[in-house]
């Protein structure tokens, strides 16, 4: 008699398939759509409480997080002691540096400088996508505030 197969269990997708347990395997891919899609759905959304973000990818030195903004949704002067960019996915954001304003419609991409002020604001209903990486393995401080 032939033994009964067990059936592998099938990795769960809810937006991007991971290989292992966490953000920050060797292999990770995202349904940037689908992701978004499913910000929309959450109460910071729905309630217009502040951005919806969920972490894409997490590693020591590497950080990916996808946002979502509503229309006029600011967030006010911050600074990261990571070197980021700022890719607008959907949408139509500005930031604003200490000496300019930049215009970001979707499809632009902005990087800046560790320790760079800067304010978000939605012009429309935006998604982007925020990465942060880090000199060394972990993050550092702005030597202007001394806040990490």
């Amino acid at each position: 008699m032939a033994e009964p197969k067990m059936k592998e269990a099938q990795p769960r997708s809810v937006g991007h398939a991971m290989i292992g347990d966490t953000l920050a395997t060797p292999i990770l891919q995202c349904n940037l759509l689908e992701e978004i899609q499913n910000l929309h759905k959450e109460d910071a959304w729905l309630k217009d409480t502040g951005p919806s973000s969920k972490t894409l990818v997490k590693y020591p030195d590497l950080r990916i997080v996808l946002l979502a903004m509503k229309k006029n949704m600011n967030m006010r002067e911050h600074k990261t002691s990571a070197r980021i960019s700022i890719q607008t996915l959907a949408g139509h954001i500005h930031i604003k540096l200490p000496d300019r304003m930049v215009d970001l419609p979707a499809g632009q991409l902005l990087a800046l400088d560790p320790c760079v002020p800067h304010d978000v604001e939605a012009q429309e209903d935006s998604a982007l996508l925020l990465t942060l990486s880090w000199r060394g393995m972990d993050s550092e401080t702005c030597e202007a505030d001394g806040q990490k």
